[in-house]
């Protein structure tokens, strides 16, 4: 049984302005790549600047 990583989801506005942050968990990176989009695109969020990041600091999802 593999473990649970935890990944931290980030939105901002054109501003900066934080829209939303959450963290979730997933068992390796392409899952939680699948999830972070699946959030994102649930909250209209994807052409909205996010990241999304390993607990190792990678940047999984970016755009700008």
């Amino acid at each position: 049984m593999s473990s649970l990583r935890t990944y931290k989801l980030t939105a901002y506005e054109k501003t900066g302005k934080l829209i939303t942050e959450e963290t979730f968990t997933a068992e390796n990176d392409d899952s939680a790549k699948e999830k972070g989009h699946a959030l994102l695109e649930e909250k209209n969020l994807l052409e909205q600047t996010h990241r999304l990041a390993s607990p190792a600091g990678k940047l999984l999802l970016f755009h700008v």
